[in-house]
């Protein structure tokens, strides 16, 4: 949550702080702020809603600055409005600070500040920071040793960035569970949540960790953890382009995402598949597959839609594997004391890799023994960098806060592990051939359901009105339900519930009337006579039914008012396809009910405090 973008160069920051908070909006989109320094001389401009009307507001003050930072906001503490909105700053008002993140211990350090004359205007968490670093600065110490000071009194998480108008050369950051970069520039630096904001720019990336501050220059930095220890620190070349995170001429970064899956599922997979040995390669688990073949228990943690990618893997690895596996809510598993020891593996699953609830628990199940693996989709992330070993997806940068490729990115990785797991143990030659023959056609066949869009637009029209939806589905397509049900939630508002179709019986069939669509997830595998008598069911109480059905299946067509036929693969692979139609979906819904599918209210991207 929340975007933090800083500049501190040559040249007018103001369009470089707005460009980037526009490229972070997706991480937070309440209220937008900016603190600069020009001439030694500090401002803050910060707006109530999105960072277009910050971008009004500075257009009619006419000022430029060679320094500044800029935060768009993700409401945690206090209500969204101007005067919660970031920066904050100390009563002089010639120091901002910037913050994603939680301080716990706030309530305990406002009173202590307050007992010091420090007044207090804002409802936030945040606000302590720049008085409790002002408390230190009185005292003689340097910005830089004034955060350190600060933030060793802080119980939390945080990224942030200061800035100080009587040290106005430099912007001091520093990060703790919040992801921070440093981009290099020439004679110009820069520091920011996420590399999107300032791609336009370098990209020459320094990875901030947990515990360090930074001091930066136009021309240099200096890296120190908190206890004033020196860091070295190492530049990296990243490969994403401004043409990956721009909408390229569709209406929402949601469709254009959705519609890149043939791409991202074939860069998940490529280089990784191996037909003459039925398996596959994943290099970033080779230095533990010999572990991971062994291993007694399998848990996949995960949060949202990552937790539904997960519950997919489970089928996977035990049917294919035979390896027994859990799916945990991150969000949970270290509060419940879990049993994990030194037999156990672990898959964490994050888009970002920098979920807070996600991270958490893999520093538990670090603690406690376990093999701590990461799946995650950007490189350099915190999961990444901390799990033992682990797979990225390659499906690259994923703007709108639906996810949608992740997700089936996310389920390729996990056919691959499985199979790499299952050829090492039972699985035959043949029947590895045919997975990854599989596997191959899955782009192809998500092109085809792709030209089915108007199909699904004018289904979503008849749909668009109503206050509730009901997802079912039967063995590695009720996860997909799960999913289908999430994202018609996140984008539409529409209340929506996904269940194994078999427990309809057991409670949801009371919700049944001629008002309630239900989707029925039907492909003609091994379940299919038992999701047709589930139909039938629905069938005789008025609901209006829509089947996800097979290309092959006239008899469907009969029971339901809608179907939307789809190719046929192996069942482990059915949720890479069935999910597809149920994304385009949720989209049209929600644009026809004119909302923003990008920025869906009260959600953000990465979920960065807990």
């Amino acid at each position: 949550m929340c975007g933090i973008v800083g500049y501190v160069g040559e040249k007018n920051c103001i369009p470089i702080l707005i460009n980037g908070l526009k490229r972070l909006e997706y991480r937070g989109y309440d209220s937008a702020g900016l603190g600069l320094i020009a001439n030694g001389k500090s401002q803050v401009i910060k707006n109530k809603g999105k960072v277009s009307l910050l971008e009004e507001k500075v257009d009619k003050l006419n000022i430029t600055a060679t320094l500044g930072i800029g935060h768009t906001r993700w409401a945690t503490h206090g209500a969204p409005n101007e005067t919660n909105a970031h920066p904050h700053f100390n009563t002089s008002k010639n120091l901002f600070v910037i913050h994603n993140g939680i301080i716990e211990n706030y309530q305990a350090l406002r009173e202590g500040l307050k007992k010091l004359g420090y007044k207090f205007i804002t409802e936030t968490d945040t606000e302590v920071l720049p008085h409790l670093i002002d408390s230190f600065l009185v005292k003689g110490h340097s910005l830089f040793r004034s955060v350190q000071l600060a933030l060793g009194e802080v119980e939390g998480t945080y990224g942030i960035a200061v800035v100080y108008a009587n040290e106005p050369n430099k912007v001091v950051a520093a990060r703790k569970g919040s992801p921070l970069v440093l981009g290099i520039g020439e004679n110009e630096n820069f520091v920011a949540s996420d590399v999107a904001a300032i791609l336009a720019h370098t990209k020459q990336i320094v990875y901030i960790e947990d515990g360090e501050v930074i001091e930066i220059y136009k021309d240099h930095f200096i890296a120190k953890t908190i206890l004033d220890k020196q860091v070295d620190k190492e530049i990296h070349e990243i490969t994403m382009s401004l043409d990956e995170i721009s909408k390229g001429g569709f209406p929402h970064f949601m469709l254009k995402e959705i519609m890149e899956q043939p791409e991202s599922v074939c860069n998940s997979m490529r280089g990784r598949l191996l037909l003459e040995k039925g398996t596959s390669k994943l290099g970033g688990l080779e230095s533990v597959v010999d572990q991971l073949v062994d291993t007694k228990r399998i848990i996949i943690s995960a949060c949202g839609t990552s937790w539904h990618a997960g519950l997919v893997g489970e089928y996977m690895f035990e049917q294919f594997a035979r390896i027994p596996t859990e799916v945990e809510y991150a969000s949970e598993f270290r509060y419940r004391n879990p049993i994990v020891g030194k037999d156990d593996t672990i898959f964490f699953i994050s888009q970002s890799g920098e979920t807070a609830d996600t991270l958490a628990a893999m520093h538990e199940a670090k603690i406690r023994g376990a093999l701590v693996l990461g799946i995650c989709n950007v490189v350099g992330s915190s999961i990444a960098r901390e799990s033992i070993a682990g797979v990225y997806t390659h499906a690259g940068p994923e703007i709108g806060v639906a996810s949608t490729k992740a997700f089936t990115s996310q389920l390729v990785v996990l056919a691959l592990i499985t199979l790499l797991i299952a050829r090492r143990k039972d699985m035959s030659l043949v029947d590895g051939k045919t997975i990854v023959e599989e596997l191959q056609k899955i782009p192809e066949k998500i092109s085809t359901i792709l030209k089915l869009n108007d199909q699904i637009e004018k289904i979503a029209e008849e749909f668009k009105d109503v206050k509730n939806f009901l997802y079912l589905g039967r063995g590695y397509n009720f996860p997909v339900a799960l999913e289908g049900a999430l994202k018609l939630k996140e984008i539409s508002y529409i209340h929506a519930e996904g269940y194994p179709a078999a427990e309809m019986k057991h409670g949801p069939i009371a919700l049944i009337d001629d008002n309630m669509p239900v989707v029925f997830i039907a492909p003609k595998d091994s379940t299919y006579e038992k999701i047709v008598s589930n139909i039938e069911e629905i069938k005789a109480r008025n609901g209006r039914i829509i089947a996800i059905a097979s290309e092959n299946d006239d008899k469907i067509d009969s029971l339901v008012d809608y179907s939307i036929k789809i190719p046929d693969t192996i069942r482990m692979l059915m949720p890479l396809l069935t999910v597809i139609p149920l994304q385009l979906l949720a989209y049209h819904i929600a644009v026809k009910k004119g909302l923003n599918v990008d920025q869906p209210r009260n959600l953000a991207k990465s979920v960065t405090v807990e």
